[in-house]
């Protein structure tokens, strides 16, 4: 099989299409991906070893704006120079993982009649996939919620989203013994650059932290020093471990009872094939609010709490993580509603629809 990958814009998009494309090439594949030339896919296919061809697309302003006529001129030509990369490499089928060059790549793959599937990570669906879902021949979605926001429901197949392996394999009690900790763990973060919100109600939370709770805090490692600086002259107590970045997320995510974090559409999934509990703080900074939506997908089979972030500060943190402390009973609830919810063999079930659209052509 000749497969071409397409994704930008966000890690979000990028990595479930970087684990689509190892599953291929896992089974004898050959994978191109195409990419915006000014995204941070070109960094991160690069180092996974894929070859990728890049086009020039960005996405339209919401308001009136001189920009969106360069935006249309650009996707004219993101859509031409597609054509030319999908005729030299002849895929059997193009694979769209959300961002606006997916747009232009799976659009000009499937007026030259070659098979399409789409993945949508998010529970709110994006504009342009939602646009690219009439003319693909498979729709794959994260979230069971997101299918009412489709037309062709005939097309449509619940995946979940791909987990990196390293995710799914280390076992709790392993990374525990690992990193020689015990009883409560939680682990906080709020994405690769930090979130402020996050970071404040931390700094606000620490002295209402119950020592016997281990706390795990990835900054961010742009906010470490602005953290540290508001700690200064703090006696900051044995069991919160502050760093700038958690670079062994594997473990520990794998060793941890409780999550404090956004609500991206990746983190949501990792946090259910751990099956742990979670605090979620949806980000108000994005488009259509989709972290909230991600979020009450959880919230509303009790496999999460949700703190709006106007309502985030140091009381309402530690208040709810003094909840699960104190009750166990919720936790445990809560940890195997996730579970029933993941879907740990996501990226088999995207290259099984692969191989039936690819199989009728």
């Amino acid at each position: 099989m000749k497969a071409i990958l397409t994704a930008g814009g966000t890690a979000g998009h990028i990595n479930p299409a970087i684990a689509i494309a190892k599953e291929i090439t896992a089974d004898g594949g050959q994978v191109l991906f195409i990419g915006n030339e000014a995204g941070m896919e070109t960094e991160l296919v690069k180092k996974e070893g894929f070859e990728i061809k890049t086009i020039r697309v960005s996405g339209f302003k919401r308001s009136l704006s001189p920009k969106n006529f360069k935006t249309v001129w650009q996707a004219a030509k993101g859509i031409s120079d597609t054509k030319k990369i999908i005729k030299d490499f002849a895929p059997n089928v193009v694979i769209g993982c959300g961002g606006y060059v997916s747009g232009s790549a799976v659009f000009a793959a499937a007026q030259m009649k070659i098979p399409t599937l789409i993945h949508e990570q998010n529970a709110l669906p994006g504009l342009t996939n939602k646009i690219l879902a009439k003319m693909v021949n498979r729709v794959c979605i994260s979230f069971e919620e997101s299918r009412k926001y489709f037309e062709s429901s005939d097309k449509i197949v619940y995946t979940g989203n791909p987990v990196r392996q390293n995710i799914l394999s280390l076992k709790y009690e392993d990374a525990r013994e690992a990193m020689g900790i015990d009883g409560t763990v939680v682990l906080v973060f709020g994405g690769s650059l930090g979130a402020k919100a996050i970071n404040d109600a931390m700094i606000e939370a620490l002295p209402l932290i119950n020592e016997e709770i281990t706390v795990i805090w990835g900054t961010g490692k742009k906010r470490y020093e602005g953290v540290m600086e508001s700690l200064s002259g703090t006696d900051i107590p044995e069991n919160i471990k502050i760093m700038p970045y958690i670079y062994n997320m594997d473990e520990c995510l794998a060793a941890a009872d409780i999550v404090v974090s956004r609500a991206g559409a990746i983190t949501i999934s990792e946090i259910c094939v751990k099956g742990k509990a979670a605090v979620l703080i949806p980000s108000p900074n994005v488009t259509g609010n989709h972290q909230m939506h991600n979020a009450l997908a959880l919230k509303n089979v009790g496999a999460a709490d949700i703190i709006e972030e106007a309502n985030l500060n140091g009381a309402s943190l530690a208040g709810a993580l003094k909840e699960f402390a104190e009750d166990t009973d919720k936790m445990k609830t809560m940890q195997a509603n996730a579970i029933a919810m993941a879907k740990p063999l996501a990226t088999a079930e995207i290259y099984k629809e692969i191989k039936k659209i690819t199989a009728t052509h």
